[in-house]
This record gives C-alpha cells, structure tokens and sequence, in this order.
C-alpha cells in the first residue's frame, strides 16, 4: 500500500475516534445539559456542536472547486447560544461529520498535493486535512471537558481509566508486537 493511501486511511481512523469520544461524553449528560453555558465566556456542548457544524459543512462542501471559507457561512451565529432541541443538535452532529467523511472518501491518494483554498489561503489537501485533526479534536476536548464537569454521579471514562494505568499497560504488554493502529483496540474497548 503506499503512503498516501496509508495517511488517508489514518486520518479517517483519527477523525471517526473523535467523533466516537465526542458522543461518548455527550451520551453521559442529560439532554438540558448539553445547552447549560457555564460562564457568560463559555461555550455550552451544543455551542461547540453548532461551530464544528458550520465549519466542517463550510470547509468540506465542495472543497476542490470553491473556498472553504462559503459565503453563505455564518461563524459568529455558531456561537449563538439559540438551540434547545437535543434532537436536532445531533442531527447537525451527524451533518458535519457526514460532509467530512463523504470529502475524505472522494479523495485519491495521488490528489493530497492538490491546492485548495481557506480563506484565500492555498493549502495542499493533505495540509487542510492536518489542518482539521488538530482543529476538529480541539473541540472534541472541549465537549469532552464540559460534559465531565456536568455529569451527575460517576464518569464512564473515555480513556484509560484513573488508576488503571498498570493494568492498562500489562494488558496491551501481553500482546504480541505487531503494526496495528492504536485507535482499532481502543474503539473496540469503548464500544464494549
């Protein structure tokens, strides 16, 4: 396989990880939760929700023939705080990741040198896909972090568990050494 193909696929693997954590964390709050602002400074869950909607529907529609910056996108309307449907909140969730994953699997290997632009800014693909796996896990954090400090009664964690490291680590020890991609046991193990 060549490397082009090797780095498509790990991007892919990457984005639908976070995607997984984002829902996981969002899973463990109330509906009414994902809407509370903790400070006039801060974004409520369904906020994040909202911009990572725009953005991923904005720099993804498209992306090969028109800048990823529409015209039509309204980035400080996604910081309005104006939804309460927990409903349609993930209806938007969905969209966003949709319109990405559906520009991922458009893309051929030999196109991630290909110039497509942000703002007027040109960037290989290759580079706003980057561009993207840090933004997009960002505020996958962010979810992350707010629906901890907003969940009632204990966190089902998303990671290795506090205290487990040991045990963590002897587990993964006892596997043969082999290339494998550290997200396929890790969503095998979240799914569980």
């Amino acid at each position: 396989m060549e490397i082009n193909q090797i780095y498509l696929d790990s991007a892919k693997k990457q984005f639908r990880y976070y995607k997984m954590l984002g829902e996981k964390a969002m899973e463990q709050v109330t509906p009414e939760q994902l809407f509370i602002k903790p400070n006039e400074d801060s974004n409520a869950i369904a906020t994040v929700v909202k911009h990572l909607w725009g953005n991923m529907r904005s720099r993804w529609s498209e992306f090969r023939t028109t800048d990823g910056e529409k015209e039509w996108r309204d980035r400080d309307a996604e910081f309005e705080s104006d939804q309460q449907d927990s409903t349609e909140l993930m209806k938007q969730w969905n969209e966003g990741w949709a319109c990405l994953f559906d520009a991922l699997d458009s893309i051929e290997p030999d196109q991630l040198l290909d110039i497509i632009y942000i703002r007027n800014e040109g960037h290989t693909i290759m580079d706003a896909i980057n561009r993207q796996l840090a933004h997009y896990p960002y505020h996958v954090g962010q979810i992350i972090y707010a629906a901890k400090a907003l969940k009632e009664g204990s966190w089902n964690s998303l990671s290795v568990p506090k205290n487990r490291s040991k045990q963590y680590n002897e587990a993964k020890f006892a596997q043969d050494k082999g290339v494998r991609h550290f997200i396929d046991g890790e969503v095998r193990r979240l799914e569980s």
